[in-house]
């Protein structure tokens, strides 16, 4: 059987890969974005079963069905909250929910190799439209103490989120760092994928401060902002295809 990932955050994508070689089944590829999915498709056999992403770091995952149309059995991985989960039950459509539980994603592929033949179809601009509307809604804004005082602070004011000595912050426009109580893992599903990437393991970038990018070591590359400094602003070699995908929308 063969099995296709299309998964634009490489840290999962690859753990999925090591639990479904761990069950013996082999993952020649992974894939992380709708334009490189496109690609793919057109020049290689469709696989039996894909497991796929919902966003991915160029657009939504349903693009690629709407442009391919495979006749592929899919599992989609998704975060998204209980009620949307159910609906995709209602259309048939299998799910993970992140993260991916071995004993779920055993009783995923038995679902599947039990009912392969025939794959039963779905209503994509249903699901697509069902997805759009049960989207989650990003922050606009974080609450901040200071002292005995409280401070606002917009998405908009936002140049940066980095985490540093086991703490995590903000740096805004104004150039001021503040401590949140949150991990950068927590973060990031609450903001817009629009306007925030997450460029390594420890820093989190916002487009409009990005002032300028320059080639760096490695096939990497180095982000400057407006107004925050630091060496740490380095896109990691995995991610690098990714981010300038997103700097294309």
């Amino acid at each position: 059987m063969k099995i296709l990932i299309i998964e634009d955050e490489l840290p999962s994508a690859r753990l999925l890969r090591r639990k479904l070689e761990g069950l013996g089944y082999h993952v020649p590829e992974i894939l992380q974005t709708v334009e490189e999915s496109i690609e793919w498709f057109m020049s290689n056999p469709e696989p039996d079963l894909i497991f796929m992403d919902i966003q991915l770091a160029d657009g939504i995952s349903f693009e690629i069905l709407e442009r391919i149309k495979p006749s592929s059995a899919i599992i989609f991985t998704t975060a998204y909250d209980e009620y949307t989960l159910l609906a995709f039950k209602q259309n048939s459509i299998d799910y993970l929910l992140k993260p991916i539980e071995d004993e779920e994603l055993k009783n995923a592929i038995a679902k599947f190799i039990q009912f392969r033949q025939p794959i039963p179809p779905f209503d994509l601009t249903s699901l697509e439209a069902l997805f759009r509307n049960n989207a989650p809604s990003y922050k606009e804004r974080f609450t901040i103490k200071i002292g005995q005082s409280l401070r606002i602070v917009t998405t908009q004011q936002i140049e940066c989120i980095y985490s540093k000595n086991k703490g995590t912050y903000l740096y805004t426009s104004e150039g001021g760092s503040f401590l949140l109580d949150q991990t950068l893992d927590a973060l990031l599903p609450q903001l817009s994928p629009k306007n925030f990437f997450r460029i390594n393991r420890s820093n989190i970038v916002q487009f409009d401060a990005i002032k300028n990018i320059a080639i760096h070591s490695n096939a990497r590359l180095k982000i400057y902002l407006r107004h925050y400094e630091s060496d740490e602003l380095i896109v990691s070699r995995e991610k690098v295809a990714a981010f300038k995908n997103w700097l294309d929308k």
